[in-house]
């Protein structure tokens, strides 16, 4: 029986952990998510693998990518997979882990041997908890160079002696999606912000609270876990941020030109001897309890009435799944030519059409170029767009 790698992308993995209910149902913004973008992992799946989607639409945008870039890939939808496992073993590789995914391949026909057990589901919903920052955070303080304070809290005086006692601090659920699950405050532990701690505590423990930082830049290190024990750096992310935190998008450089760009803040040494601990810290955190990409987001913060004027805040969170941070270190690797750099952007919008427009226009505007298979410039969307589209996923070059 041969083997094959099976990708989807599940983007509400966060949220389903959370929950941690095998019969989760995903909002109807996540699973639209899911549809729109069901062929994101075509871009950074090993040869030899395929990818769970929908049919026909995506079937005809995977063959045309496939021929202009050649992509390792083949596609397969739901009622496939209890046909394929006949003749093949199917081996998941979701964009993260959580029970509810578990039960619906096996509900698809996936042999159980080849899926995670509960209770290995539920050590990661463990390592993915955000306590494990909070307690990390420390030990990558390697000098002055480094800031960042990260405390989890348990009763409802503790939340509001620590609100009160910042003018701007930020609480967060222990388990929640990217940019969900916060609340920022400025000084005043209102009732509205007492209850939502209180029920969070209620269903995952406590809260973790840290003070606002003066933020210049979003970074992360990715990483990748064998399983066996060792976990090593796999690339540099450079990101954007909205308002309220959630992600908007990652630059599309070398990992040498987002060194440079670093270094205009903070020293190369420091970086390096901080990827360095990582990879200690993250094989010990780790063991044998997780295999996959996971990434360790940052921040380059400034004191303007202290030296260092700039520093690293070297733990804002880890997070224990695929991410698309890692998606943009792998499209640029793979994708696009030396030398360049660009976009990769992850966009909304509400109206049914609205993103097919869009999607017209930059291909009209932002004509692709390639060069030996490599992107040189333009306009380069990673999943089809229709006119049911709310999502799109792209690159501008």
């Amino acid at each position: 029986m041969s083997n094959c790698k099976l990708y989807l992308f599940n983007p509400d993995n966060d949220l389903a952990l959370a929950n941690d209910d095998t019969n989760y149902m995903p909002p109807a913004s996540a699973r639209q998510m899911a549809s729109d973008l069901a062929l994101l992992p075509s871009w950074y799946a090993d040869s030899g693998s395929a990818v769970l989607a929908p049919s026909a639409y995506n079937l005809a945008f995977l063959k045309e990518m496939k021929e202009r870039f050649l992509l390792p890939v083949e596609f397969m939808t739901e009622p496939e997979v209890a046909e394929r496992v006949a003749t093949t073993a199917l081996h998941p590789v979701p964009w993260g882990w959580n029970k509810a995914l578990r039960k619906r391949l096996l509900q698809l026909g996936v042999c159980e041997d080849t899926l995670p057990t509960l209770d290995e589901i539920e050590t990661l919903r463990t390592l993915s908890h955000r306590q494990r920052a909070v307690e990390l955070l420390p030990r990558l303080q390697l000098n002055n160079s480094f800031c960042g304070t990260s405390s989890y809290l348990t009763d409802a005086d503790a939340w509001q002696q620590f609100v009160e006692s910042h003018a701007s601090a930020l609480l967060k659920a222990p388990l929640s999606g990217s940019g969900k699950g916060l609340h920022w405050c400025r000084g005043v532990f209102t009732p509205f912000v007492s209850g939502w701690c209180a029920r969070v505590a209620s269903l995952q423990g406590g809260i973790v609270a840290e003070p606002v930082y003066d933020k210049v830049e979003d970074f992360a290190m990715e990483f990748r876990a064998d399983g066996r024990g060792s976990v090593v750096f796999a690339g540099y992310s450079l990101f954007t941020t909205g308002a309220g935190g959630a992600y908007a998008g990652n630059l599309l450089l070398s990992d040498e030109e987002i060194e440079r760009r670093l270094s205009a803040y903070v020293s190369l040494t420091d970086v390096q001897a901080l990827k360095l601990r990582l990879e200690q810290e993250l094989s010990a955190l780790m063991g044998k309890d997780y295999t996959g990409y996971l990434g360790v987001d940052m921040m380059i913060c400034r004191f303007t009435d202290e030296q260092p004027l700039y520093r690293i805040h070297p733990c804002v969170e880890i997070n224990l799944r695929m991410n698309m941070g890692m998606v943009a270190r792998v499209l640029y690797d793979r994708y696009l030519h030396p030398g360049t750099c660009g976009t990769f952007s992850v966009t909304y919008t509400s109206v049914p059409g609205e993103a097919l427009a869009e999607h017209e226009r930059m291909a009209a505007e932002y004509p692709l170029r390639q060069n030996r298979g490599r992107v040189t410039s333009g306009y380069l969307p990673l999943v089809p767009v229709t006119g049911r589209s709310l999502y799109r996923a792209w690159v501008l070059v």
